[in-house]
C-alpha cells in the first residue's frame, strides 16, 4: 500500500505545514540546548490558563451523574447548547438566532471543513485575502475547491477592488479571518460594508451570490480600542466559524461552532448539509463532555492583559534590533519584514528576501518563526507571542546577532 501520489507531494512542499515543523524541530533543539537557550516563537498556542470558572465548570460536569451524559447526541449537538451559543453570536452580530442556526463543531478546524464540504462543488473557488491561516489551502483542497489569495493593501487591510477583480462565477466562498492570523489585523467595519456590496453586486450580476464565510477565534482578544466589525446584519450570504481555543485557552479540547446567518435565504438547507458533512466527515459531533462545558461559560471573560503586556515587550525587542512590523491589532502574533541585506542596492530596495531562508538563519541562533511563504505571503515572517516573558526578554543578544549576521552575508 502506498501513499496517494498527492498526498505525498503535498507534505514534501515547503508549504506543507512550515509552523509545525518549526515547532517539532525546537522540542529537538529545546532538549539538545535547554529549553531556556531556545527562543521559540513559532506556533501560537495560547498559554494562559483557563479562568477559575471554567475549571470549576469541567470539575462540576466531570462529577455529573446524568444518564447517557457520554452517549451520542443529535449531530448538531446538544440543544441546549446550541442555544447558548446562539446567545453569544446574537450579541456580537446583533441580529437574533436560535438554536436551530447553530451546529456545535470538532473546533474552528472541524467547522471550516465541515463548512466547505457543505458548499463547495469541484474546481469552485475560495477567495482569502493574504496574508492568511496556513492550513487554509489544504482545508479547501480537501473538498475540491481552489483557493485563490488576493492581495491585500500595504497596511493589511482589504483590497476590495483586489477582491473584485477576483471574483468569477466559480467564487463560492470569500473566506475572512479578523483577527487576523498571521497579521493581527483586524478588518473595519466600513471595510466589511464595502465588502459586502461589491458581493452583492457580484451576485447580482452573475446569479450567484457568494457565501462571506468568517473565521473568528481570535474576535476576543484585540488591544487599543479595536474591535471586530458584525457581519450578519450588512450580507445576509454569511457563516461564521469559531472555537473557545482561544478565549478560553482550550486549545486542546477541540470545541467550537458554526452559526449560519438566520437572514440566510434557504438557511435550512444549508445547516442541514453542514448536520450531514459533519457526520459523513466523521466528527460525528462535538465532544459531549465540553459541550456541556461551554454552555455553562461561554460569557466566562479571560483576562488577556499578559498578551497587551508581552505585545509591547516584543514590539520594543523588535525596535532595538531594527525588525520592521505590522502593528497587531489583535490576536497574538507579530509580522514582520525579513531585512534586507548590506549589499543591496537602491535598484533592489524592493527586493523581497526569501523568509524559509531566514527563519532558517534564525534557527542557527535558537530562534524559531514561522516563515510568511506559509501564510501567502513571502518576504516575511511570524512571531507568537504567547510565549512566556523571558523567552521574549532574552531572545534580544540572539535576535540581535542574528539579524547583524544577516545584513553582512552574502
Amino acid at each position: 500500500m502506498s501513499v496517494a501520489p498527492h498526498i505525498k507531494e503535498i507534505m514534501n512542499s515547503k508549504d506543507s505545514s512550515a509552523i509545525r515543523k518549526m515547532f517539532e524541530e525546537g522540542t529537538l533543539l529545546k532538549q539538545k540546548y535547554g529549553s531556556e537557550n531556545v527562543f521559540d516563537f513559532s506556533i501560537g498556542n495560547p498559554d494562559l490558563e483557563p479562568p477559575k470558572q471554567v475549571i470549576q465548570t469541567i470539575k462540576d460536569v466531570a462529577l455529573s451523574s446524568e444518564p447517557g451524559c457520554h452517549g451520542y447526541m443529535a449531530n448538531a449537538g446538544y440543544p441546549e447548547v446550541r442555544a447558548a451559543i446562539a446567545k453569544k453570536v446574537s450579541n456580537e452580530q446583533g441580529v437574533s438566532l436560535d438554536f436551530n442556526h447553530i451546529v456545535m463543531s470538532a473546533g474552528a478546524a472541524g467547522a471550516l471543513n465541515t463548512v466547505f464540504k457543505a458548499l463547495l462543488s469541484p474546481e469552485d473557488q475560495v477567495i482569502v485575502p493574504a496574508p492568511f491561516f496556513a492550513e487554509y489551502g489544504h482545508y479547501v483542497r480537501n473538498h475540491g475547491g481552489k483557493l485563490i489569495p488576493v492581495a491585500t493593501k500595504k497596511d493589511f487591510s482589504l483590497d476590495i477592488d483586489a477582491i473584485k477583480s477576483a471574483l468569477s462565477e466559480k467564487t463560492a466562498v470569500v473566506l475572512i479571518n479578523s483577527p487576523n492570523n498571521p497579521s493581527g489585523k483586524i478588518y473595519s467595519l466600513d471595510e466589511i460594508k464595502l465588502l459586502c456590496d461589491v458581493l452583492k453586486q457580484h451576485g447580482n450580476k452573475c446569479g450567484r451570490m457568494p457565501c462571506l464565510l468568517c473565521d473568528e477565534p481570535y474576535r476576543d482578544i484585540v488591544y487599543d480600542g479595536f474591535s471586530v466589525a458584525p457581519v450578519f446584519s450588512t450580507y445576509e450570504y454569511s457563516i461564521i466559524v469559531s472555537s473557545f481555543a482561544k478565549n478560553l485557552s482550550l486549545p486542546g479540547e477541540r470545541i467550537g461552532y458554526i452559526a449560519v446567518n438566520s437572514f440566510f435565504p434557504d438557511s435550512d438547507q444549508v445547516i442541514a448539509a453542514c448536520i450531514f458533512c459533519a457526520r459523513t466527515l466523521g466528527f460525528v459531533n462535538a465532544p459531549a463532555f465540553f459541550q456541556r462545558v461551554v454552555a455553562k461559560s461561554w460569557n466566562v471573560q479571560l483576562d488577556f492583559s499578559s498578551y497587551t503586556r508581552r505585545k509591547e515587550m516584543l514590539l520594543s525587542v523588535l525596535d532595538t534590533v531594527g525588525v520592521e512590523y505590522a502593528k497587531p491589532e489583535g490576536a497574538f502574533y507579530v509580522f514582520c519584514k525579513v531585512p534586507l541585506k548590506k549589499n543591496h542596492s537602491e535598484i533592489e530596495k524592493n527586493f523581497v528576501e526569501d523568509d524559509n531562508l531566514f527563519c532558517s538563519h534564525l534557527k542557527d541562533f535558537l530562534i524559531l518563526c514561522a516563515p510568511g511563504s506559509g501564510f501567502g505571503m513571502r518576504g516575511w515572517f511570524r512571531m507568537a507571542f504567547c510565549v512566556p516573558e523571558t523567552v521574549i526578554l532574552n531572545c534580544k543578544n540572539s535576535l540581535s546577532k542574528a539579524i547583524t549576521s544577516w545584513y553582512n552575508s552574502v
